[in-house]
């Protein structure tokens, strides 16, 4: 039997988002990685993983509650991605092609985060 949120796309989606960012943080130079590396590291991660406890969650106020942290923690990657730019870490491309996959993952949890879209 698996969990409830294993099948939500957008959990999927943000499992492999992360990991990306991951990817991107592990490049970023020892100088930053205490600061920019690893706070990149842990927003991409609450994402998934408060979707995963959203969607654990029995009452609706919690699911929304749990997918509005997550929506936020795309906002704060997006915050770090435009950093990371910034300083030469990430490339234009890379940057608009993390970027689009940020916006989709935050409108999906917007409308999971509606009282109709909810798991139940």
């Amino acid at each position: 039997m698996a969990f409830k949120f294993e099948s939500l796309e957008v959990w999927k989606r943000s499992i492999d988002f992360a990991d990306a960012m991951f990817s991107l943080a592990d490049e970023i130079p020892q100088k930053y990685q205490f600061s920019l590396g690893e706070q990149l590291r842990r927003a991409a991660l609450s994402i998934p993983t408060n979707i995963a406890e959203g969607g654990g969650r029995d009452s609706t106020k919690e699911k929304q509650y749990f997918f509005r942290i997550a929506k936020g923690s795309v906002y704060e990657v997006v915050s770090l991605m435009v950093m990371s730019g910034k300083r030469g870490f990430l490339d234009r491309d890379l940057y608009r092609k993390h970027y689009q996959e940020a916006n989709e993952i935050a409108a999906i949890l917007t409308s999971l985060a509606k009282p109709s879209d909810l798991m139940e």
